[in-house]
């Protein structure tokens, strides 16, 4: 995952956290800056526009979901661990940047109109066909319960990153030994069946 550098990526990243928080894409400008603790003209001197700001955004976010189906790729690794590193590195995406749903969410209702938007559609079709492959592999002879199974397995790794706090009691996540005897639990129950 890209790490904070400059003010240009703390506005990407906050704007992306902001996302999130809202819902939308549509944080105004003065959130924005004020979540990044930076002046307002920060936006126009890194990007000229909030759209272009905003285009960054979006190429920010695909550059780091493409960071997280890395080990999807890894020949190395058993089927099992591949689905085990992607789940703890999608985790620890949606926690630390909570936009990505509404993100992807917004890519597809405009991606007929904005290139970065098609560009994430495409992006997350592409990890949609690596994590079928290697799911599909793993949990071998289960067609008929795939699309079951692979749903728990998201829902799993999704849910518990929209609001990770101790009230739900998921904010063990944090911790990444516990995130990864979590995410073991799960790999293992998908291929139990249910």
């Amino acid at each position: 995952m890209s790490e904070l550098k400059s003010v240009e990526e703390r506005l990407l990243d906050r704007t992306l956290y902001l996302i999130g928080k809202h819902g939308s894409v549509n944080v105004p400008v003065r959130t924005i800056v004020k979540e990044a603790d930076v002046n307002i003209g920060a936006i126009n001197y890194y990007f000229g526009t909030k759209e272009n700001m905003l285009r960054q955004v979006k190429k920010f976010y695909i550059e780091n979901l493409i960071s997280t189906v890395v080990p999807l790729d890894d020949e190395s690794l058993e089927d099992e661990e591949k689905l085990k590193r992607y789940a703890s590195l999608s985790m620890e995406y949606s926690m630390r940047f909570p936009g990505v749903i509404a993100l992807l969410k917004d890519a597809f209702e405009t991606k007929e109109q904005d290139e970065m938007s098609q560009k994430i559609v495409e992006e997350t079709m592409l990890m949609e066909e690596k994590l079928n492959r290697v799911m599909k592999r793993y949990l071998k002879d289960v067609e008929d319960e795939y699309s079951i199974r692979k749903t728990i397995f998201l829902s799993s790794i999704i849910y518990p990153t929209l609001e990770f706090n101790e009230l739900n009691g998921t904010a063990f996540l944090i911790d990444e030994k516990k995130r990864m005897d979590y995410i073991d639990k799960v790999v293992k129950l998908i291929r139990q069946g249910v």
